[in-house]
């Protein structure tokens, strides 16, 4: 046990957590809605994020969402900031050890879509690993070929998709772009993530997902849209524009993530959600796909 845990145990108490959540720039209102909260300053856990970046929270927060008891990560880091893919290890490696099985990340990023505008949401489908560092590199096991295929569990999305329905929330599927920054991207970096088949570009969450595979942990992650990719608009690309548009996200994130935490799904329930698909370039509608998958109870 890490000292990290020993200290949440020692402040928050040793019942066991239902899920993780990290939360991205602009977004730490979504840690709001938790009740009987109890928070831990970032700085008294060992391993934990240093808060390094303007937007983000310092705070570990412990408490009932949607039912359930969550720990929420009010902010993250980046590996941008100290060049480590790994620094949130420690972090989601504590949330595993505190009885997390299921790790919800959200971010904010840029819309390589004219149909997915600022304000919106994108739930992460797949992503593209352009930065080019795993966070897992000098794992000495052979824990760390950890297989990909649905790193983004499928159930979960079929799930938000459902509950986004519900609540007339505007909720696109796609593939995520992970550029190291912190430059923005350049215009013609942002054409040839579109070439790739990339829907939305950010600076973190990949890591993340790979390290939350790795502990065995089921993830969900989505983006709040807060501009359009270098080149796409007129828009001035900045950290404090994300800032500022991010706050239309995290209205809908905070409708959407209790409602994931409350819902889990029933096993051998069947679910059916349409979900709205990318637009392909060359085509002419954007196309709508269904989803059928039975629950595997992942908040139980």
């Amino acid at each position: 046990m890490s000292k990290a845990v020993k200290t949440i145990h020692k402040i928050a108490g040793q019942e066991p957590i239902s899920a993780a959540l990290v939360l991205g720039s602009g977004l730490s209102a979504v840690g709001d809605l938790m009740a009987e909260t109890v928070t831990i300053p970032f700085s008294e856990l060992k391993g934990f994020p240093g808060g390094g970046v303007s937007g983000h929270g310092r705070d570990l927060l412990i408490g009932a969402m949607g039912g359930k008891r969550v720990a929420v990560l009010t902010g993250r880091e980046h590996y941008y900031e100290h060049g480590n893919a790994a620094a949130m290890r420690p972090a989601l490696s504590a949330m595993a050890d505190l009885g997390a099985q299921t790790l919800l990340l959200t971010n904010s990023a840029g819309s390589l879509e004219t149909e997915n505008p600022p304000g919106q949401l994108m739930m992460i489908a797949d992503h593209i690993n352009y930065a080019g560092m795993n966070p897992l590199i000098g794992e000495a096991t052979d824990r760390r070929f950890v297989n990909m295929v649905d790193c983004y569990a499928p159930d979960l999305r079929t799930k938000a998709g459902l509950i986004a329905d519900r609540l007339g929330i505007g909720l696109r599927e796609g593939v995520y772009f992970w550029y190291a920054g912190p430059s923005f991207e350049t215009p013609a970096e942002i054409q040839m993530a579109i070439r790739l088949g990339a829907n939305a570009v950010g600076m973190s969450t990949v890591p993340e997902v790979i390290i939350g595979r790795f502990l065995g942990m089921k993830v969900w992650a989505c983006s709040s849209i807060t501009n359009m990719g270098a080149g796409l608009s007129s828009e001035n690309i900045s950290h404090a524009h994300t800032k500022t548009m991010a706050v239309q996200g995290a209205e809908k994130l905070s409708k959407l993530i209790p409602a994931l935490v409350e819902e889990p799904l029933s096993p051998n329930e069947p679910y059916e959600s349409s979900i709205t698909a990318p637009q392909k370039r060359g085509t002419s509608a954007i196309p709508v796909f269904r989803l059928i998958l039975i629950g595997s109870g992942a908040f139980a």
